[in-house]
């Protein structure tokens, strides 16, 4: 039974954090088999290959050290971060180069790399929910672990991964071809260092304790704060996309005034189902035409 509660509280809120994320994406939907594909290499190719990965290195780190200090940092702070970094922005890159008609707005970087972040969110919650929580402390350490992986540091993944995201989603935009090439560099790089600090933190300025969680997770929340100051700019940001690329369709008569305006607003993109699927795919649709033709005349 412990393993069961341990996999709804793993996986449940992480699939509700992904349905979040799939309505954050406004103006220009990604398609649900994509975004699912990548959710689930986090579970799989992500998780699976961290576990195994880390687990070898740090044995390896053991072996030369024979130190269980060192191994613990080694791992938490260097391999981890590298390791599941790496893993994760990997689904990314595929999304990158064999869906790049998908993968053309910042937020879509953001969003691929927070569904694969949750997926890896996803069985990693289990493991230490069911290992560390109901194993070593049964019902009680159960729910202390899932309000700390769930509750407190939920969408850590997400976030990290997101960076990559961002980066490819800027190598895409730009005709630079230095940018091109660095700005994915520069993308994993910030996550790898944001996971690694993550991993730190709390150990070196506090006692290892309640303090130190409370100081890792002020530390996160401070990041998670640049996050959604980047996520609602580049929300404004899109929805002048729709407003600028869509005047020539009123200008045309496609459109009326009224649908103009209704395309461009977050509660309408967020209501539209309820007027039926005709209404809103007509809205989706809308907003795919303004990124098209975003991407043969401008750049981000």
């Amino acid at each position: 039974m412990g393993l069961i509660v341990s996999l709804f509280l793993g996986f449940v809120p992480m699939f509700l954090f992904a349905v979040f994320v799939y309505w954050l994406d406004r103006y220009e939907k990604e398609p649900k088999l994509l975004l699912g594909a990548a959710f689930f290499w986090g579970v799989i190719i992500a998780g699976g290959g961290a576990f195994i990965i880390n687990t070898v290195l740090g044995i390896g780190v053991y072996v030369v050290t024979s130190s269980d200090a060192v191994t613990n940092f080694a791992t938490a702070s260097i391999i981890a971060p590298i390791v599941e970094e790496t893993l994760k922005g990997l689904a990314v890159a595929v999304v990158f180069f064999m869906f790049r008609k998908e993968f053309d707005s910042v937020l879509d970087g953001i969003i691929y790399g927070s569904m694969v972040g949750l997926g890896f969110s996803a069985i990693e919650n289990t493991l230490y929910i069911y290992r560390d929580g109901y194993s070593a402390g049964g019902w009680g350490g159960l729910l202390a672990l899932a309000f700390i992986r769930v509750i407190l540091v939920g969408w850590m993944h997400a976030f990290f991964t997101a960076f990559t995201g961002i980066g490819f989603a800027i190598a895409r935009l730009n005709k630079n071809i230095i940018i091109k090439i660095f700005a994915p560099i520069v993308g994993i790089g910030i996550a790898i260092s944001a996971h690694a600090f993550h991993n730190t933190f709390g150990s070196v300025v506090g006692s290892g304790g309640l303090d130190s969680l409370g100081l890792t997770i002020l530390a996160d929340m401070l990041g998670y704060s640049v996050m959604i100051g980047i996520i609602v700019w580049v929300l404004v940001h899109e929805r002048n996309v729709v407003k600028r690329q869509l005047a020539e369709e009123v200008a045309s008569g496609l459109i009326s005034q009224a649908q103009y305006q209704k395309a461009q607003s977050p509660i309408t993109l967020t209501t539209a189902g309820l007027s039926g699927r005709a209404t809103s795919q007509f809205y989706l649709l809308l907003g795919e035409l303004a990124h098209k033709k975003r991407a043969t005349t401008e750049t981000w």
